[in-house]
């Protein structure tokens, strides 16, 4: 039996790369059509107010990237926040990516903030800190594409960190086996990263915008990562 997961989505894409790639939600349907385990996949753009209705039931809930900020107080944040923290409180299962991995931190004790670091983007590798039984395949270390200016730096009591690096110390973590979040973007290919970049040209600066552009010749662990999560979400902790 397949999978069911809602991706709540957080943004909507700027108007020049609408057409090409459409969304977040339809950008993580292709990746998660590319790993083993059957899933299908609800979107609801919550910056539009939309969520599921009670009686769906999902497996997993997935908070997407976004260009807001995850500790603004913009209504709909504030909405998805006491969404997520009851779902949390249900023991639903939890997946976040950027702005997503930074809210729950953030909800759920944790802190993120403007990182003094600046702008990470395009291809960065993480020294793996942690192992589970959902890792697979294993990798000996973690590339992703990135975009973001924000990081977790304080992580949930209950956290453990799965990758890090210098730039990013709290790069992946997971709480027990309810939440799994990555600063990274999975779903992100190389044309769309290259395409932020151009669009971002200004804002980073020559140094930060040529150095992503170079980093975009190596490849990266979106799918690897991709089947971790469905992973995650179909693994049963076995009770002692």
């Amino acid at each position: 039996m397949s999978l069911r997961v809602c991706i709540l989505e957080t943004d909507i894409l700027r108007p020049e790369l609408v057409d090409q790639y459409q969304g977040y939600g339809q950008m993580f349907q292709r990746l998660f059509s590319q790993q083993p385990i059957a899933a299908e996949f609800i979107v609801y753009n919550v910056m539009q107010g939309h969520y599921p209705a009670d009686s769906e039931v999902f497996d997993a809930y997935l908070v997407t990237g976004s260009k807001a900020d995850s500790f603004a107080t913009d209504p709909w944040i504030e909405t998805l926040k006491a969404y997520l923290l009851n779902r949390y409180e249900r023991g639903d299962k939890l997946l976040g990516i950027c702005f997503g991995h930074q809210l729950l931190a953030l909800l759920l004790g944790g802190k993120s903030e403007r990182a003094s670091q600046g702008w990470g983007v395009g291809i960065h590798n993480y020294q793996l800190a942690a192992k589970a039984p959902w890792m697979s395949p294993v990798v000996e270390e973690l590339t992703l594409l990135i975009s973001h200016q924000d990081q977790v730096t304080a992580l949930p009591e209950n956290a453990t960190v799965i990758a890090s690096s210098d730039f990013c110390p709290f790069a992946a973590y997971h709480i027990n086996d309810q939440v799994l979040c990555f600063q990274g973007h999975p779903e992100f290919i190389h044309d769309y990263s290259r395409a932020l970049l151009d669009i971002r040209q200004l804002n980073l600066g020559e140094q930060i915008y040529q150095q992503g552009v170079a980093s975009l010749a190596r490849d990266h662990h979106g799918v690897t990562v991709a089947e971790w999560m469905m992973r995650f979400v179909a693994h049963k902790p076995q009770v002692a």
